[in-house]
């Protein structure tokens, strides 16, 4: 009698509990409309679901991305930004020294914020992800959520500054960022 109550227990739960990829999507928007970030929906065969964001809000905001590849059980955090054309005209005059030691020092900063990173060289392109795994029961913390969103944002606006540092020869705040926070 027990065995049939336990089996029956476990179908009911099996049939009636929502797919953890439901869940967890349901979740991270139930966060990012809390928080009003929340900009879109991204429509891909290679994601189960994804979302841009505006992060932070206000004016100086920028989008990222988040979204869960198929196939796998971590969800992505993700800004990719192109260095400005009036930069890379400065980055290219730079002798082959100078312009090395940019981009270690930007492979530098990401690892030791231990960040996953890809730098286009030739298109001058930078992505910055970092990853935050659900538990079995598809529960992703907000705390821990937000915290990943705040690390990938900063190392997109210390990338900035350092490559802006590097160009005018200055640490000089571009507009967007003053006063950031």
């Amino acid at each position: 009698m027990k065995i049939i109550f336990y089996i029956s227990k476990f179908l009911i739960e099996l049939f009636t509990m929502p797919s953890i990829k439901n869940s967890v999507e349901d979740l991270l928007r139930e966060y990012l409309l809390e928080e009003d970030i929340l900009k879109d929906n991204i429509n891909s065969d290679k994601f189960d679901f994804g979302f841009i964001i505006s992060y932070p809000s206000g004016s100086k905001s920028q989008n990222l991305s988040i979204y869960k590849p198929k196939n796998m059980n971590s969800i992505f955090i993700t800004i990719r930004f192109k260095i400005s054309q009036e930069k890379a005209e400065i980055i290219s005059s730079f002798k082959s020294t100078k312009r090395n030691q940019l981009f270690s020092d930007l492979r530098k900063y990401l690892l030791i914020r231990e960040v996953f990173f890809k730098i286009d060289f030739q298109n001058l392109i930078i992505e910055i992800h970092e990853q935050i795994y659900p538990n079995k029961e598809g529960y992703i913390p907000k705390k821990s959520l937000f915290k990943l969103i705040q690390k990938v944002f900063y190392c997109y606006v210390s990338c900035n500054l350092l490559i802006e540092e590097n160009c005018t020869g200055e640490l000089k705040l571009p507009s967007k960022f003053d006063q950031l926070y």
